[in-house]
């Protein structure tokens, strides 16, 4: 029996539309990505990092379902490695965040995107040339790739709006965010972030086939 898996996600600002958005924006990248009906996380769209970690303490506390955090690191992570179990990831919230892991918590239940959600759609340019258009975005203004999970998050999101300048709907964090990330390819992040395929071998194991 697959248990009930709630995700609390950074994201979604205070607006409820921008909210769906964003839980829509997960929910069609986690079905493209193997989690289908009967076996697909619910995403909750909290809005700040501090109101998901806030949310995913009040999850913990029910026996019913698996809960997970899902934030940004905002900073590149110091050890950073893929490893389901190892501590590096509250580690690096504790010394960014000052948040201590709750003693109900296993290592394997935060999760990263580092540093970015704009890192995640960086690493599928394929997708952004499709959503904008081959000749509107300036591929060398694009993060590079190899090592795109230790650029700093105001670097990658200046250079994916610059690199979009001269379309007709630049690059702005928002609701076009959502809008890319249904898009995304997961085969492509897996190739790419650490963190993503981290993110998909939790899934795999709390949700197991």
């Amino acid at each position: 029996m697959v248990m009930d898996v709630k995700i609390y996600i950074e994201g979604g600002g205070n607006s409820k539309e921008e909210r769906a958005r964003c839980r829509e924006g997960f929910r069609k990248l986690f079905e493209k990505a193997g989690f289908s009906e009967g076996r697909m996380p619910r995403t909750v769209a909290c809005g700040s990092r501090n109101d998901a970690f806030k949310d995913f303490q009040i999850g913990l506390k029910s026996r019913a379902q698996v809960s997970l955090m899902l934030v940004d690191s905002e900073d590149p992570v110091a050890n950073i490695t893929e490893d389901v179990d190892n501590n590096c990831v509250w580690q690096h919230l504790k010394t960014r965040d000052g948040w201590v892991r709750p003693e109900s918590a296993a290592n394997r239940q935060a999760l990263l995107m580092a540093t970015c959600m704009e890192s995640w759609i960086c690493a599928d340019q394929a997708t952004i040339f499709e959503h904008y258009g081959t000749t509107q975005v300036q591929r060398n203004a694009l993060p590079s790739l190899p090592i795109l999970e230790t650029h700093d998050r105001h670097l990658v999101q200046d250079k994916l709006g610059h690199a979009t300048r001269n379309s007709t709907k630049p690059y702005k964090k928002g609701n076009r965010s959502f809008d890319l990330l249904a898009k995304l390819n997961p085969d492509t992040l897996k190739r790419h972030l650490s963190q993503f395929r981290r993110l998909v071998a939790v899934l795999n194991e709390v949700m197991p086939k």
